[in-house]
């Protein structure tokens, strides 16, 4: 009995290996066929297409035709079993990064309990040699001061990657000596967030920030001059999303709120006002128009911009746009 239940086991395992084998196949067969621009076969117009290394050719499953030949095999040269001994033979570490100030390419001494004399001191004259001058520790500070104020702001990866390259080229043409290096990082982050279309307020730089707001601002300024970079105005459509979610809003109000920033700008109404007053009076008119009441102080607690200011915005908008008879509420 035992053994009938072995073989049946056997039996649905090789069936099963032999299912993820086949579907490993097409996976890996349309892989190669797309990078040969092949997406089905020429003759039955089947895509059952089968890719063999071994004859370095691709074959159609259905009509047995060899649709491409002299194929490259891209893959590695070991082969791997299970997963710990794809992790064990795997060569490659993490990708190179700008975050890191030796861009992640360093080698590092494992720490343990278990070492011997000589594995102890290899690490600590790893240790010691890791960050060689004051120059290289103050950069290593920069760094990590961009990483802080970008997860306190949620920013994501490909930003603090542009504010620590942006740092790196400052380094380069020596702006960094004699100024604050918390004024500066700030600043690149800003400019970096600007760039990449997902603005901060510099309320909420300084908020995560270690200098004062004045002293992000003269940075900022200074930066733009001698690093020759071009940042264009804040539009007040940037804002609306994220200050929806935070004010609980659902996708309607957004769209409602893009449109009367969209229609103020045709009238001219947005000149020489802020983009965040705009965007916050914006999203309390269309929060009302869709039932969705925010007060003036819930959405100046959100856009830091004061109620005086939104209560101004709001009477312009409406004023000016007639904004119930335009958008027909």
């Amino acid at each position: 009995m035992a053994a009938l239940k072995s073989d049946k086991k056997a039996t649905r395992d090789g069936a099963k290996k032999k299912r993820e084998d086949t579907v490993d196949a097409a996976v890996i067969a349309a892989v190669a066929a797309a990078k040969e621009g092949i997406k089905e076969c020429p003759e039955c117009g089947s895509k059952c297409l089968i890719c063999d290394y071994g004859k370095a050719e691709i074959f159609c499953e259905d009509c047995g035709l060899i649709i491409t030949e002299n194929i490259v095999d891209l893959g590695p040269e070991w082969r791997a079993f299970d997963s710990e001994q794809k992790s064990k033979r795997a060569r490659t570490g993490a990708p190179m990064t700008y975050r890191i100030h030796d861009k992640g390419l360093s080698t590092v001494v494992s720490s343990g309990s278990g070492l011997s004399l000589g594995e102890y001191k290899l690490q600590k004259w790893q240790q010691r040699t890791h960050v060689a001058n004051t120059t290289e520790r103050s950069f290593i500070f920069a760094l990590s001061e961009i990483d802080r104020m970008a997860s306190a702001l949620r920013l994501p990866v490909n930003i603090r990657e542009a504010a620590s390259m942006l740092y790196r080229k400052a380094m380069k043409k020596r702006l960094i000596r004699g100024r604050s290096i918390e004024g500066i990082t700030s600043a690149l982050l800003y400019i970096s967030c600007r760039q990449y279309g997902v603005p901060r307020t510099l309320e909420e730089l300084r908020d995560v920030s270690r200098v004062g707001q004045k002293e992000i601002s003269r940075a900022y300024r200074f930066l733009l001059r001698e690093l020759d970079l071009k940042v264009s105005p804040a539009s007040p459509v940037d804002f609306v999303p994220r200050f929806c979610s935070l004010l609980d809003l659902e996708g309607d109000i957004r769209s409602k709120a893009i449109e009367i920033i969209k229609k103020a700008t045709e009238a001219e109404l947005t000149n020489g006002r802020g983009p965040i007053g705009i965007a916050a009076a914006a999203i309390y008119i269309a929060a009302i128009l869709s039932g969705e009441h925010r007060t003036q102080k819930e959405v100046s607690n959100v856009t830091g911009v004061t109620e005086v200011t939104i209560r101004n915005r709001y009477k312009e908008l409406s004023e000016e746009l007639e904004i119930p008879e335009l958008l027909e509420f």
